[in-house]
């Protein structure tokens, strides 16, 4: 049995971002963003409502600042009591898992679609995604990307504009690019 676009795009092969089908769900998810991003601060049900319907997990006490972009929104999950601030964007075209208590910066980019490093394989139109985990109690600052497949783990902060290529461990200071451990959080 053939697998269709979506079913590769979730299995994170090589698939073919224009599909019908993913191309009307990116459309879905265009719609819903361009509202939130509409609807001003004093209509907090409304935006709330909106963010459940945009994203696929939705925990409590999320603030999203708009403008916010995203590719599909079912692959994102939200916990309890994040904050994510003014131009983020995130390419959900893979699972983007975001803890309780995260606060994302200005201008955060997380990137879960990458395209294939080999040219002819890029000219044919197929690209694939890998999945990002940002773990419980952890600040990233402004302008920060986040490429695909990295896990940063809890409790840790990512220091403004760092490109973070690779996976970060729970409880430390990262900046840079690419993004490399500074410090232990607890040390001054």
């Amino acid at each position: 049995m053939t697998q269709s676009e979506k079913q590769k795009m979730l299995a994170g092969e090589l698939f073919n971002a224009f599909d019908n089908e993913l191309v009307s769900e990116r459309d879905r998810a265009h719609q819903l963003f361009s509202e939130l991003n509409s609807v001003g601060k004093s209509n907090p049900e409304k935006r709330h409502a909106l963010i459940e319907d945009l994203f696929g997990n939705c925990g409590k006490d999320i603030w999203v600042e708009s403008p916010f972009y995203c590719d599909y929104g079912y692959l994102i999950s939200v916990g309890d009591n994040v904050f994510i601030n003014y131009n983020c964007t995130i390419l959900d075209s893979a699972k983007v898992t975001i803890g309780d208590n995260v606060l994302l910066g200005p201008g955060v980019q997380l990137y879960a679609a990458t395209h294939p490093i080999d040219p002819a394989i890029r000219a044919q139109g197929l690209e694939f995604s890998q999945e990002i985990v940002i773990e419980d109690d952890v600040w990233i600052g402004g302008s920060v990307v986040v490429c695909p497949g990295v896990r940063i783990g809890g409790g840790s902060v990512i220091g403004a504009g760092s490109v973070v290529t690779k996976d970060i461990p729970s409880g430390v200071v990262a900046a840079g690019n690419p993004c490399k451990v500074i410090k232990q959080c607890n040390a001054t």
